[in-house]
């Protein structure tokens, strides 16, 4: 399948890069075609690299990978042309760093970055999950031990299915449906929650596992 990244951050290069291994063609977007991180992508795993405007015209469904506060900018300079009525994947989280750390939430209670995306390009078919674990547990949830949760939110029935498939792909095992787009300002909403056990781990690489009688 082609797929379009749009980032390049450590999100995009752990899911690309997880992507490729899997047999898709997958073209990694940045601000311009010859971006460094997506150049890397290019000559590390055999991808392919472009302007975020080529990796949405590319692919067939698109992850968002970009930093939560630049998505919606990002997401124009793609296109909405090249967006039309895909499956936009949106794993990014609206925090702001302006302060430093930890970063606080720009986005809550009655709105979230996932609903933000869908007002803005109506025809997209955004699907919220993957926000609330680091890169590295995104795309191997079989590092922790147990069956651990991650969670998916969505209008439409057809584009979680077709995300679900990518998180069993994956490797996960416990994926809750929460409900349509404005279920998505839950697990953005767990990220104040994700710092503080980070701090008292000393390590990104956990997750919570939901379990019930």
């Amino acid at each position: 399948m082609k797929i379009g990244v749009l980032g390049t951050g450590v999100a995009g290069q752990a899911i690309a890069g997880k992507l490729q291994s899997l047999g898709h063609d997958v073209m990694m977007g940045g601000r311009s075609a010859d971006n460094e991180k997506a150049v890397a992508f290019k000559v590390r795993a055999g991808g392919r690299a472009g302007a975020f405007s080529d990796a949405a015209a590319h692919g067939d469904v698109l992850f968002n990978c970009t930093r939560g506060d630049a998505t919606i900018d990002v997401l124009h300079q793609a296109g909405e042309a090249n967006l039309g009525e895909k499956v936009l994947i949106d794993v990014a989280n609206p925090l702001d760093f302006s302060k430093g750390f930890p970063p606080t939430l720009t986005i809550a209670n009655t709105d979230s970055l996932a609903e933000m995306i869908q007002r803005e390009f109506p025809a997209v078919k955004v699907v919220k999950t993957l926000n609330t674990v680091t890169a590295s547990i995104m795309i191997e949830p079989k590092k922790l031990p147990g069956a651990h949760s991650v969670f998916l939110s969505g209008n439409d029935a057809a584009a979680k299915g077709r995300a679900r498939d990518f998180l069993v792909a994956f490797g996960w095992t416990s994926i809750i449906d929460l409900g349509d787009i404005t279920s998505a300002r839950g697990p953005e909403q767990l990220l104040p929650l994700w710092i503080q056990l980070y701090r008292a781990l000393g390590t990104a690489e956990f997750n919570v596992a939901v379990i019930k009688v």
